[in-house]
């Protein structure tokens, strides 16, 4: 008896599959609109938010950083030139 079912759906099997469609957009609109969702969506943005004005702020240290190392490194060179000058009169 239940190979009768089962081929009945095989036969109509574009019907189940749209049925289920509808059921899984019922179910997930449920879902999105519950306030456990929404809660935890909200959560996971803020940490989100968070972790990328961590990371521009790391990014900014190591901007700044960097600047100052090619600063002294200009500083370096030219001491070297005035130095070398200075020795050769």
């Amino acid at each position: 008896m239940s190979n009768k079912y089962i081929d009945k759906a095989i036969r109509h099997k574009h019907a189940l599959i749209f049925a289920g469609g509808i059921a899984t957009a019922i179910i997930g609109k449920k879902l999105l609109e519950s306030e456990t969702v929404k809660d935890s969506c909200t959560k996971g943005m803020a940490a989100v938010l968070s972790a990328k004005r961590d990371a521009e702020e790391c990014f900014q240290d190591m901007r700044e950083n960097a600047e100052d190392i090619v600063v002294d490194a200009k500083a370096d060179v030219k001491k070297e030139i005035y130095v070398e000058d200075d020795d050769e009169e």
